[in-house]
């Protein structure tokens, strides 16, 4: 299937792990020109190198903090002047601490808003003139669950996911004669290095039982794989899913038709980007 994505350039935040880097590397393999921006420089590079593996077009990684404005408006510019444009931006990171809702002064709050909803934001807004311009974009923002299904032990996420979903819908309705779409992907428990870094906490069972355990608790008897997350974006990005917008897509193997009884939600299964 042809998405239509050849020679488009996307811009992914949060590109150089887990989720952000699949979708980066999903949307090079489908001959997009692909922008990458993280913090670490070490995970950047092979990052790059990993994106580079399966490109067909040009690929660009740059070190940026999202969580900085005026700096996240510095390497949007960057990347649109560079290339000529932008087409696809994708905002993958930011994931909060876990816990109940009293487990939190306001201030953890409010922090919450700052490292998960307002760099989404800041980065959207700081691409959108260059989607408007080129009359066609696709804004793709990796949420979580939470964004849709109520978690207790997961109070922060919740809070700053469902805001996402209200900004990508609100902005779904502005921009949509523009031809630029709004999707939010809201995917459950993912394999990707942060999932097994907090699995690995504590355990004695080892990472392998520990994601078994929780695949156990889906529909289809295993966790997600960072490269289903991916197809879906890629889908999302592409030039047959232009009707679709201000949708949000639940990617949780089928957990939450499970019902109550078969809750699979844990507090150690936050931080699948």
């Amino acid at each position: 299937m042809d998405l239509g994505l050849a020679d488009k350039v996307a811009l992914v935040a949060g590109g150089s792990s887990g989720i952000g880097l699949a979708i980066a590397q999903e949307l090079a393999a489908e001959g997009a020109h692909v922008a990458i921006g993280a913090r670490d420089p070490g995970r950047l590079a092979a990052a790059e190198r990993a994106i580079k593996a399966v490109a067909r077009a040009r690929v660009h990684a740059s070190r940026v903090d999202i969580t900085d404005p005026a700096a996240t408006q510095h390497w949007v510019d960057e990347v649109a002047a560079e290339f000529g444009g932008l087409h696809i931006v994708g905002v993958s990171g930011g994931t909060p601490p876990t816990g109940n809702a009293t487990a939190f002064e306001a201030s953890a709050y409010r922090q919450a808003i700052d490292t998960v909803l307002m760099p989404a934001v800041q980065l959207t807004l700081a691409a959108l003139p260059h989607l408007r311009q080129a009359r066609w974009g696709r804004i793709l923002l990796v949420a979580s669950e939470t964004a849709v299904v109520p978690i207790s032990g997961l109070a922060l996420s919740g809070v700053s996911r469902a805001a996402i979903v209200r900004f990508a819908q609100a902005l779904a309705a502005d921009v949509g004669r523009d031809g630029v779409t709004v999707n939010v992907l809201a995917p459950s428990a993912t394999r990707t290095p942060l999932l097994e870094r907090v699995l690995a906490q504590g355990s004695a069972a080892g990472i392998e039982a520990e994601l078994a355990a929780v695949g156990r608790k889906t529909a289809v008897g295993r966790v997600a794989r960072p490269d289903e997350i991916a197809a879906m974006a890629a889908f999302l990005a592409s030039e047959r899913a232009g009707y679709l917008t201000g949708t949000v897509q639940l990617i949780d193997g089928g957990s939450s038709v499970l019902g109550a009884s078969s809750s699979h939600y844990t507090v150690s299964q936050e931080g699948t980007c």
